[in-house]
């Protein structure tokens, strides 16, 4: 093959596991967007979102081995970023919020709306508890089912149910808490 574009993401994986390091550095660059953008928004921090996105692409490189496909990939790489950006949020006292601009720094794909609402909504959401958030950015960023985020963040379904009601319960009384201050 001449290039790393005509390759599939599991002939980068076979290749990755086979040891080739070219092959594991092009998979951490298909993934690296998904696994930046979690940590921003967990973090709400460029710098910390970076680091932890360095910790997470290490430890992939040491537990390569067990994963089994593209979307065993997929999968773990969210579940270890939400689960380190969730330890950091409970070790971490609460810092000064970072600007929303920072948080609103991976480009959002979905047809462009309204931007202050966008950065208040992206400012409530960085205000719910960390577990809490995690659940949200899954359901809403990631598109992933209530099944599949109880599955990544080892949670009981009928818990990632409730964070995902008491959230939305919360973001839209704040929203329109906003709404009513500027009307």
């Amino acid at each position: 093959m001449s290039g790393e574009e005509e390759c599939t993401g599991g002939d980068l994986l076979s290749r990755a596991l086979a040891g080739e390091r070219a092959a594991f550095a092009a998979l951490v660059r298909a993934h690296q967007r998904l696994v930046y953008g979690l940590a921003l928004r967990m973090l709400a921090d460029r710098h910390a979102a970076e680091d932890l996105a360095q910790e997470v692409f290490l430890q992939l490189y040491r537990n390569l081995s067990t994963v089994s496909s593209e979307d065993h990939l997929a999968f773990w790489l969210r579940k270890v970023t939400m689960h380190r950006a969730i330890d950091r949020l409970r070790r971490a006292p609460p810092l000064q919020r970072a600007a929303p601009e920072e948080v609103a720094a991976v480009a959002s794909e979905a047809e462009p709306g309204d931007p202050l609402l966008e950065r208040r909504l992206r400012g409530l959401v960085a205000e719910l508890p960390p577990a809490a958030r995690a659940v949200v950015l899954l359901r809403f960023q990631e598109d992933l089912d209530p099944v599949e985020i109880a599955r990544t963040l080892k949670m009981p379904l009928n818990t990632v149910k409730s964070h995902l009601r008491r959230s939305l319960a919360q973001l839209r009384e704040r929203m329109t808490e906003t709404v009513d201050v500027l009307a």
